[in-house]
């Protein structure tokens, strides 16, 4: 190990699974060359291909890497949340349609396709342009962009390093929420722990609000695969020793580094747009379902974050500003209230910080802090994290009727595939209470509100 690993977690957040996987994982990411000061794993860490998820680490730009295993497979999946005028007590006789509109308005499951069908050109010029391009094309307004990450566009995107293959997957999946555990949900702000912070977000008690978890969907697999498929082949050619084959890597100011930097960028803004179509999706579902003008549902972008990225930023390391190669995979920005990428709107208060649960639990809003840009390079976790695998989940709820169960929980669940529903139980994550409670004490972001689900729509 060239740096030490670091763990953030309760005691009884490592009892809650067996993290030993994710563990080795962490020593393993530590070996790698140009790493600084310390391989990191955020509360809802789980086994992952190459880095666990929820693994953070920084990289030298002169002798560092960059690794798709890294960002993982789903380049950019990251989660938007909208606010509305709505209450509780506005929408309570509607639920059901209102899930019903949403799951029949957004096209969800395995591969399935959107309503925009895309040429090759639409689709590099997307993959260029990012959420940019949606709002050009009328899905969505200006001020979408200004409470996005980054603005919805990551720079240095080069289509060219984009295979045939990923542009062909991408041509009609634009505006799909996917499968898995991407998601469309109907929450309500149960409670606010920070009334200051939460009047700047816009947040107020009983408030309805919807969360959109989704990413790059095939295109970005694809873009993956290729790389990965290349660096595993070329490992032997860059004099890096690997302690997993899953870490395979190039050097970040490599000729093939340079590459797939500039595709997984590509990705990132595919993704942007898939999440900007899919709110301009769900504000016309809502308008239909519940007769309202636009006016009076007052559907707003509070925040969109990213997570399953590599980003160069600037971090203060041992006394001394530097450029590092960020990883974040499963794990997402949280930078503190004066940080010039912090949008304008929030800068006095902090980053929103987007920290969704089960389908049956809601989420989590907080505000990022200044003691993680010290010790997790500006970053805090992305969920609760799984304790169960996908097949071990369909096997505990083989002959359950998993939708009819979230009912009776008080919240209506809608799904392309009955198999996604059972691998998708609350019981196979973690306690998001106990993951947010651990980012909240180790001053990594501070609590704003909690959400609680009303409806959701899964792949």
């Amino acid at each position: 190990m060239r740096v030490p690993g670091i763990l953030y977690a309760s005691q009884k957040l490592l009892r809650s699974a067996d993290t030993a996987e994710a563990m080795k994982q962490v020593v393993n990411v530590a070996c790698l060359p140009g790493i600084v000061r310390a391989s990191l794993a955020m509360p809802d860490m789980h086994w992952g291909y190459g880095f666990p998820i929820g693994g953070v680490a920084a990289f030298d730009l002169d002798e560092g890497i960059i690794s798709p295993g890294g960002v993982g497979y789903d380049i950019n999946c990251g989660c938007r949340l909208m606010t509305t005028r709505l209450f509780v007590t506005d929408i309570q006789d509607h639920l059901k349609d209102l899930v019903t509109a949403l799951f029949r308005h957004v096209p969800s499951g395995v591969g399935v396709g959107g309503h925009l069908k895309l040429t090759a050109k639409e689709v590099r010029q997307v993959l260029a342009e990012g959420a940019g391009w949606a709002v050009r094309h009328g899905f969505g307004e200006t001020e979408d962009l200004e409470t996005t990450e980054d603005g919805g566009v990551f720079p240095g995107a080069d289509p060219e390093g984009v295979s045939d293959a990923a542009i062909t997957r991408g041509k009609d999946q634009l505006g799909t929420l996917g499968s898995g555990n991407h998601f469309l949900e109907i929450e309500a702000v149960d409670e606010i722990f920070d009334q200051k912070t939460a009047a700047v977000f816009g947040l107020e008690k009983g408030q309805i609000c919807v969360m959109i978890h989704s990413g790059s969907r095939g295109l970005g697999y694809q873009i993956c695969d290729d790389y990965l498929f290349e660096m595993v082949k070329h490992a032997g050619e860059t004099g890096i020793e690997l302690p997993d084959r899953q870490l395979a890597c190039a050097k970040i100011n490599s000729e093939r580094g340079r590459r797939y930097f500039s595709a997984m960028a590509c990705a990132a803004n595919y993704a942007w747009a898939n999440r900007q179509l899919l709110m301009h999706e769900a504000r016309e579902a809502f308008q239909e379902a519940l007769r309202i003008s636009p006016k009076a549902l007052g559907m707003r972008l509070l925040y969109d974050i990213c997570h399953n990225i590599a980003k160069i930023e600037r971090f203060p390391v041992d006394g001394n500003e530097m450029r590092l190669c960020v990883h974040r995979k499963g794990a997402t920005r949280a930078y503190p209230a004066g940080h010039p990428l912090v949008p304008a709107r929030y800068r006095d208060a902090g980053q929103p910080v987007l920290i969704p649960g089960d389908m049956g639990t809601g989420s989590y809003v907080l505000a990022g802090s200044a003691a993680a840009m010290t010790e997790t390079f500006g970053s805090a976790c992305h969920g609760a994290g799984r304790v169960m695998s996908r097949t071990q989940a369909r096997k505990s709820s083989r002959r359950r009727a998993v939708a009819t169960e979230m009912e009776k929980r008080g919240v209506i669940v809608m799904s392309s595939s009955r198999g996604t529903l059972q691998e998708e139980i609350p019981e196979a994550y973690k306690n998001l209470d106990e993951v947010v409670e651990v980012v909240h004490g180790a001053g990594l972001a501070r609590r704003v509100a909690r959400l609680r689900a009303l409806g959701c729509v899964k792949g």
